[in-house]
């Protein structure tokens, strides 16, 4: 495969997730935020740490309100990261590799960015956000849909799931980290009022309430929660999971052993951590989380140098 349709597929999966997930956290915060008194110090401006750009965010808006907050986040074109944003790079990144993709995928991804456009140039309202938003999950489930069940298992699909999965595994360890932040007790003995309220709109967040109940089959804790998110082998969007699937990946694809290492340090850093320990002690989960961050991101970058700069490399 050229390392340019390879680099297109890849970032196409990636930026569906992205949608997807920035969708899917918009929704839980939004929710959460109307059973929560309102004294409490949720806000909106969470979502804005949980992406990363507050410099970005402050440079063009002076308050971080619910108006400000949903625009960035849903339609403004200068935040790459945007939900729009997000939709019109995978739209360009499929219409660039048709001859590889199921036609059914280019029609449905062109069909959610033409309406994601038109919703956000009459204004996503209080009144249709909810709506908007599961428009945009669905959507993005429906092109997974697709591709899983119509994308043969060659390289394409290879570089699909391990954009999907890193993407994935980014936006959980994003989402933990901020929420943790909110959510602990600065001491053990400190109860914080709505707790588990919180700790389930995380769960939430990542679809994985249903699950946890399940497979963990105790009622909702902080380090239950952690280890499950970071640990679980078995549910998709649990950090351990998305590792699991790209470790696969890599293993179809010629001179893997020049990425694998990074995966292999990843899992290291998740099995020796003390979850219970990390759960009452907030500096140490950042720090944790920081740690796997910069990990996620050392195996992206060992992804691009490895197969979308041969070009360079010859």
């Amino acid at each position: 495969m050229l390392s340019r349709v390879a680099e297109n597929i890849y970032w196409l999966a990636r930026y569906l997730e992205r949608a997807e997930d920035t969708a899917r956290l918009i929704s839980v915060n939004s929710h959460l935020l109307l059973d929560f008194p309102a004294r409490t110090r949720l806000g909106w401006d969470s979502l804005i740490e949980i992406t990363s750009t507050a410099e970005t965010f402050d440079a063009l808006y002076d308050t971080r309100d619910e108006t400000n907050v949903l625009q960035f986040l849903c339609g403004n074109q200068q935040y790459p990261g945007s939900i729009l944003s997000s939709l019109a790079a995978a739209r360009e990144n499929l219409r660039t590799t048709r001859e590889v993709m199921p036609r059914s995928s280019w029609e449905e991804v062109n069909r959610l960015y033409l309406e994601v456009r038109k919703q956000v140039a009459t204004g996503i309202l209080p009144r249709n956000r909810d709506a908007f938003l599961k428009k945009v999950i669905r959507s993005c489930q429906v092109v997974t849909g697709l591709l899983e069940g119509s994308l043969s298992h060659t390289q394409v699909k290879t570089f699909l799931e391990m954009g999907r999965h890193l993407e994935r595994a980014d936006m959980t360890t994003r989402i933990l980290d901020v929420r943790s932040a909110n959510l602990l007790p600065k001491t053990a003995e400190e109860l914080t009022p709505f707790e588990n309220l919180q700790w389930m709109s995380l769960l939430k967040s990542l679809t994985g309430y249903q699950m946890y109940r399940q497979q963990v089959r105790l009622r909702v804790r902080g380090p239950d929660v952690l280890r499950f998110l970071l640990q679980d082998k078995v549910f998709p969007r649990a950090v351990a999971f998305c590792l699991r699937q790209i470790s696969q990946s890599l293993a179809q694809l010629p001179r893997h052993e020049e990425v694998q290492p990074q995966v292999d340090e990843l899992v290291k850093l998740l099995i020796a951590a003390d979850v219970d320990a990390l759960a009452v002690e907030p500096e140490n989960l950042h720090a944790f989380i920081d740690e796997l961050q910069l990990g996620l991101n050392e195996l992206h970058l060992a992804v691009v140098n490895t197969w979308f700069v041969i070009e360079s490399r010859n």
